[in-house]
C-alpha cells in the first residue's frame, strides 16, 4: 500500500489515555548535580572525598525498616498483603516481617528521608523487587489484580526513591529498572479499560517513561555488556511509536545493537506507523512476542482508524462493497470486533456482511468510547503458557 503523508513528530495520545512521551534524561537529572572537575591539590581532593561521603548509604537489610514497620502496625496502616496470617481479625492486625514492604513516602518539610537505617542497599532493593514480582504480581491467589498492581506500584515507587537518594547505579540498578519497565508495560495492557479509580493510564505512563529514560541512560553511561539492552531498546520504541525523540535515540545506537532482530523489527513497525501504513504495521505486528505486543497494543486502535479512513476515501462509491471478512483479516480482528470498530467510525454494514465505505459518512467516535481492549484477543493469544513472573523477570525469551 502506498504511504500517505508523514505523521507529526509527536505521537497522538494513546487510546488508553497515556499522554506521556519518552524523553532522554541526562545523568545529572537522575543523580543530582555533577561534581566540579578535580583540580590538582589536596584541598580539592578532600572536597571530592567529602562529596562522596555525603551520599547516604543504607543499612536496612529488610524490605521495610523496623521503625516504619512499628509505626504502621500501631497506626493500623498495614496492607492486607502484609498482615501476619491468623491476625487478620484482630483489632490491630500484626505485621508479618517477611511480607511488609516499605511504602513510598512523599517528601515534606522537616521529613528526613536519608537516615541510613531507613534506606535499603542495592542488593536489598533488588530482593524487594523480586518479592513484589514473584509473591504479589505473579501470585495466582491475590485477587483482584488491580489491588496487586496498586500495591506493587506504590512499593516500586519506594524502591525508586531509595535508589535516587543513594544514587544507586551499576548492574543492580539496571536489573531493578528492567523489571519495573516490564511490569508497567504489562500493566498498561492488562488493565486497559479499567475504571480510573482502579487504574490511571496517565500515571502509569508517566512512571513508565521516567523509569525507561533512567534505564536507557544507564545503558549509555554504565559499563556493559547488558544482555537485555536490545530487548529494552525495542520495547521503548514500540511503546513510543511515532516519537521523533525515541526514533532519533535508536538511530544513534551503535550499528551492532541497532541491527539486532528486535530493534530491526521495531524500526520497521515505527516506519509503518509514521507512513500511516496500517496494513504493513499490523502484518509486522504478528511477529512480535507477547511483551512487545503489550507495548504496541495502545497504538492498534489508531492503526484501525487509519485503515478505515483510507478505505473510506479509496472505496467511497455507491456501488462499491467490501467484504467484512477481508477488513477483519487486515485488522487482525474477528468479525464481531471488526464490525464494532467499523460502526464506531460510521462505516455501514449491509445484510450480506459487506461494508459500504463513504468518505462523507466517516465519523470520529466520542473520546474514550473506544479502548485498545478491542485488540486484547490478538495480544492474549501470544501469552499462551507464559507466566507473569517469567515475563517480568525477562525469562520469556522470544515467546
Amino acid at each position: 500500500m502506498s504511504s500517505l503523508s508523514q505523521r507529526r513528530d509527536a505521537p497522538p495520545p494513546s487510546p488508553a489515555g497515556g499522554g506521556g512521551e519518552w524523553r532522554p534524561r541526562t545523568e545529572e537529572q537522575w543523580r543530582g548535580p555533577a561534581k566540579s572537575p578535580v583540580i590538582e591539590g589536596d584541598a580539592d581532593e578532600r572536597r571530592e572525598r567529602r562529596g562522596k561521603e555525603a551520599v547516604p548509604r543504607g543499612t536496612c537489610q529488610t524490605m521495610c525498616p523496623a521503625r516504619e514497620l512499628r509505626e504502621r502496625q500501631l497506626q493500623s496502616r498495614l496492607h492486607r498483603f502484609e498482615v501476619l496470617a491468623g491476625s487478620e481479625g484482630d483489632r490491630r492486625p500484626k505485621a508479618d516481617p517477611l511480607r511488609v514492604v516499605k511504602e513510598y513516602s512523599r517528601p515534606a518539610a522537616g521529613k528526613d528521608l536519608t537516615h541510613p537505617a531507613d534506606l535499603r542497599p542495592a542488593a536489598v532493593l533488588l530482593k524487594t523487587v523480586c518479592y513484589l514480582v514473584d509473591d504479589i504480581v505473579a501470585s495466582p491467589h491475590l485477587r483482584p489484580w488491580t489491588e496487586a498492581y496498586s500495591f506493587a506500584f506504590d512499593r516500586l515507587r519506594g524502591v525508586k526513591q531509595d535508589m535516587i537518594i543513594q544514587r544507586v547505579s551499576g548492574l543492580s540498578c539496571v536489573a531493578i529498572l528492567e523489571r519495573t519497565v516490564r511490569f508497567l508495560i504489562y500493566a498498561s495492557y492488562r488493565l486497559c479499560g479499567e475504571p480510573v479509580r482502579l487504574y490511571d493510564p496517565r500515571i502509569n505512563d508517566t512512571h513508565l517513561q521516567e523509569n525507561l529514560s533512567w534505564l536507557l541512560d544507564c545503558y549509555a553511561t554504565g559499563a556493559g555488556p547488558h544482555a537485555n539492552q536490545d530487548e529494552m531498546q525495542a520495547l521503548g520504541l514500540l511503546y513510543n511509536l511515532g516519537s521523533a525523540r525515541a526514533t532519533q535515540h535508536i538511530m544513534e545506537l551503535p550499528d551492532r545493537l541497532r541491527s539486532s532482530p528486535a530493534i530491526t523489527l521495531a524500526l520497521s513497525i515505527n516506519r509503518a506507523f509514521l507512513e500511516r501504513n496500517p496494513v504493513r504495521l499490523l502484518r509486522l505486528a504478528r511477529r512480535l512476542n507477547f511483551l512487545q505486543s503489550c507495548a504496541v497494543h495502545r497504538h492498534l486502535v489508531t492503526c484501525g482508524r487509519d485503515l478505515l479512513l483510507i478505505y473510506s476515501h479509496g472505496f467511497s462509491s455507491r456501488n462499491c462493497r467490501f467484504p467484512l471478512g477481508g477488513v477483519a483479516r487486515l485488522l487482525s480482528l474477528d468479525g464481531a470486533a471488526a464490525a464494532r470498530l467499523c460502526a464506531a467510525y460510521g462505516v455501514a454494514l449491509n445484510r450480506d456482511d459487506q461494508l459500504v465505505f463513504s468518505k462523507a459518512a466517516f465519523t470520529e467516535p466520542e473520546q474514550g468510547k473506544l479502548h485498545c481492549k478491542l485488540y486484547h484477543a490478538i495480544v492474549a493469544e501470544k501469552q499462551r503458557e507464559l507466566g507473569v513472573g517469567d515475563l517480568i523477570h525477562g525469562f520469556a525469551g522470544d515467546k
